[in-house]
């Protein structure tokens, strides 16, 4: 099993930023590279659009809104792993007045080295993180 997390301070508080991230359906809010949502079985599952027109399906695993979280799963995506799992979570930042934001995952590569799966996920959270700082 493989793993990556990276965080991001986000200049506004953590009820803002949740409030911007913390739908199940907002990522084409914030997240550039996926244009569109679609949900479905009570909003638990999530069908993505990305720009190759790759489909990405997501299940909702744990929902925590007063802890300002969620996990997922991936059900279906053109990705060389299995087993993944993943975690948004935004946090208070020490200084009492931004936030902090984890992206983290843990997945099984499949035809690729741990390292080439690290990498890829790696890029995916930083380059989205990067992406929802520069909203604020």
């Amino acid at each position: 099993m493989a793993n990556t997390i990276t965080s991001i301070k986000i200049p506004a508080s953590p009820d803002q930023v949740w409030q911007l991230i913390g739908g199940f359906d907002s990522l084409p809010d914030w997240l550039p590279y996926i244009p569109s949502s679609k949900v479905s079985e009570g909003g638990r599952v999530r069908s993505l659009a990305n720009p190759d027109g790759d489909t990405i399906v997501e299940r909702l695993e744990v929902f925590n809104h007063k802890e300002r979280y969620y996990t997922y799963s991936i059900m279906k995506a053109p990705f060389p792993v299995t087993d993944y799992l993943s975690t948004i979570h935004v946090k208070a930042d020490t200084d009492g007045k931004s936030s902090l934001v984890e992206w983290s995952g843990s997945f099984m590569p499949v035809g690729v080295s741990d390292q080439e799966a690290i990498d890829l996920f790696h890029g995916i959270y930083k380059d989205g993180l990067e992406a929802l700082q520069n909203i604020y």
